[in-house]
């Protein structure tokens, strides 16, 4: 399926201002987050068939910062537990009504309620899957722990939570090398040096990007008996929690 081509940051901008999930990128969103993040299509698989794994009969598996809704569908393809429904929730009304819109659209038999809300608002419960994929970054710093604690509460026994976020790294070098590496990847699909530049600037203190190490202890302190990688492409990873 063709997309818009995202040509946000194509030409120069005066003064550049902060990135905001607002009808603009929503139109562009599938093109841009394919061409800006690594391995993007390869976790939305697996979050589908890892739904298939985990999800329960009468649970709710929650994508928390759906967007258009790409995990979401990816999960409901993959679930057989029945009376399982998933919970879809994003704060960007543009968003939402696009992703309601592709709803409709698409008819397998997993119950789907999207939710235009702040997922720090969102009571989590009875769940067996819950979606944080590259939401968490966006969240501020203090409210971090408090989220994940309501998402491992809110957890059944045995159920899952996949962390997918941008990182950074302590080493200085491997920080200059992960951050040159992703450059090189969206310049290879396609983006100018001045994009690239100008979607940075963007992106600076809205996406606010952690150490591997730092969501992994944050992860054991609200209760996570397991917390590890499964999925890196440079700067870019995929974390399996388990409860």
């Amino acid at each position: 399926m063709n997309f818009p081509k995202d040509s946000i940051y194509a030409s120069p901008i005066g003064e550049v201002g902060a990135f905001k999930f607002d009808e603009t990128v929503a139109g562009v969103f599938p093109d841009m987050i394919q061409r800006s993040v690594p391995g993007y299509s390869a976790i939305i698989s697996a979050i589908g068939l890892l739904a298939g794994r985990f999800a329960r009969e009468h649970s709710v598996c929650y994508d928390l910062g759906c967007s258009l809704g790409a995990a979401t569908l990816s999960m409901r393809h993959q679930i057989e537990a029945e009376n399982c429904r998933i919970i879809a929730v994003d704060n960007s009304e543009a968003m939402v009504t696009r992703f309601q819109q592709a709803l409709q659209k698409d008819h397998a038999p997993v119950a789907v309620d999207v939710q235009c809300r702040d997922i720090r608002e969102v009571a989590i419960e009875n769940a067996s899957v819950v979606v944080l994929n590259f939401t968490l970054q966006f969240i501020p710093l203090e409210d971090r722990f408090c989220l994940l604690q309501k998402i491992y509460q809110g957890l059944l026994p045995g159920g899952i939570l996949i962390l997918s976020e941008k990182l950074k790294f302590d080493d200085d070098r491997q920080q200059e090398l992960q951050t040159q590496m992703h450059h090189a990847f969206k310049k290879a699909q396609g983006y100018s040096d001045l994009e690239v530049s100008q979607k940075r600037t963007a992106l600076e203190n809205v996406l606010i990007p952690e150490t591997f190490a730092q969501h992994q202890n944050r992860l054991r302190e609200v209760g996570f008996s397991s917390a590890e990688v499964w999925f890196q492409y440079f700067n870019f990873a995929s974390i399996i929690a388990l409860k």
